[in-house]
């Protein structure tokens, strides 16, 4: 157990807010209602830095979430995109302002924790949360929820955020719903430093052999994080892809430092993001890109709120006025973050069907690459893009209704800039 651990006196304390989860979201949250002057204690099963599975790209929404005075640890900055179709008609766009960044995890979270610190949150590491009451003996009010610790220990607080990934307790406890489950599979390659000065400022987006997957290549210094994702039950088939990526990229001869596989989980349409004083975010919530299955920005943005409301909630002296946060939360959340996951579904399903479409659109249709170095950049979302142009609109429908076609042939191109 961590040496920032609370000590047993302070078993029975009521705390404004406690947030289960050291992630991005978690981290967010805690600083939101830390900044805010109220009592909040951070959970974390694990022991800080610990390393999590993401290709540890940042991008605009990611950056501009951050807490105030935020140094990203960037490990590389990315000015440079190669596609390519399953390895082929492969071409490499380029742009004179940096596209976004890519981080360590374990550097990026803890840092983030130091800053919810800053702000007054408590830390509490190697604990595992067993349950959440709402009611019972270990509840002694109506205000009051208790976190059950693995052990026994009940934690108490008057409002709870959730934001214990993607397998949450607190999620199950919420009901959430998901309809969306991704493999990702990913490997840290170390590489000799000729190596490295290869892939400098550049990545590699793949789009992979199964419908909706894909691959990337991201450089961090001395080591290139390679991954894939795919729809959950194509296993298998993940597998085989990463192993052909890798060989097919000349990385085979080099021994990943570490091999590792998540799963990620996107929300459905009606999953609930509270129960009574217990909120959800990030992964816990299903929050995420459903196209890129990008997670950071929608971690950090969805903690954010998720930690505004829940002092909001802790300060709510009834049922009504509770749920009326809650509802608020909701709102504020499905007005954002859900617009652009309605669009990333769309983009998703016509992604499914006509990999070759978009690798086209992307690396030959110039405002088709405005479009995503825009993204990127954070200078718009997919939900403006849509609502601000009809054009794309109606192109992202069109796509969405046709059925399956040939990839059209796309030339090797040397590189083009932006």
């Amino acid at each position: 157990m961590s040496s920032e651990n609370s000590s047993a006196d302070d078993e029975q304390r009521v705390w404004d807010v406690v947030v289960v989860g050291a992630g991005p979201a978690g981290a967010s949250a805690a600083y939101a209602a830390a900044v805010a002057g109220r009592s909040v204690l951070l959970l974390e099963k694990a022991e800080l830095p610990r390393y999590k599975t993401c290709g540890g790209g940042i991008i605009g929404p990611s950056r501009d979430a951050l807490p105030p005075g935020f140094e990203l640890p960037l490990q590389d900055r990315v000015h440079a995109v190669t596609f390519s179709l399953d390895g082929k008609f492969t071409r490499t766009r380029r742009s004179k302002q940096m596209l976004f960044g890519l981080i360590n995890r374990p550097e990026f979270d803890q840092q983030l924790v130091e800053h919810a610190q800053k702000a007054g949150a408590e830390l509490r590491t190697g604990v595992t949360v067993s349950r959440v009451e709402q009611h019972g003996s270990a509840v002694p009010d109506r205000r009051t929820v208790a976190v059950v610790l693995q052990g026994g220990e009940a934690v108490l607080a008057r409002a709870v955020v959730g934001a214990d990934g993607s397998a949450s307790r607190i999620g199950a406890h919420v009901g959430v719903k998901l309809d969306q489950v991704d493999l990702g599979l990913e490997a840290e390659i170390p590489v000799p430093e000729t190596v490295a000065e290869d892939w400098q400022g550049r990545v590699l987006i793949d789009w992979g052999p199964m419908p909706g997957s894909y691959g990337w290549v991201f450089p961090k210094g001395d080591t290139l994080t390679v991954g894939v994702i795919s729809a959950r039950g194509e296993g298998a088939a993940t597998k085989r892809y990463l192993e052909d990526f890798i060989a097919r990229l000349g990385l085979a001869g080099f021994e990943p430092g570490i091999s590792s596989g998540h799963l990620t989980r996107c929300r459905a349409d009606d999953s609930p993001l509270s129960r009574g004083r217990v909120l959800v975010c990030g992964d816990a919530a299903g929050l995420l890109e459903p196209w890129t299955r990008e997670g950071i920005s929608f971690a950090l943005r969805s903690g954010r709120l998720a930690g505004e409301w829940a002092v909001r909630i802790a300060e709510a002296h009834d049922g009504v006025d509770t749920r009326r946060q809650a509802l608020n939360y909701a709102f504020a959340i499905k007005a954002g973050l859900g617009v652009e996951m309605a669009v990333g579904k769309s983009m998703l399903a016509a992604f499914e069907r006509r990999p070759g479409m978009l690798h086209a659109a992307i690396t030959s249709f110039r405002p088709a690459w405005r479009a995503f170095a825009g993204i990127t950049r954070g200078s718009t979302t997919l939900g403006e893009l849509v609502r601000s142009h009809p054009m794309a609109g109606r192109a992202l429908s069109a796509l969405d209704r046709r059925s399956a076609v040939a990839a059209p042939t796309v030339a090797e191109s040397t590189p083009t800039t932006e």
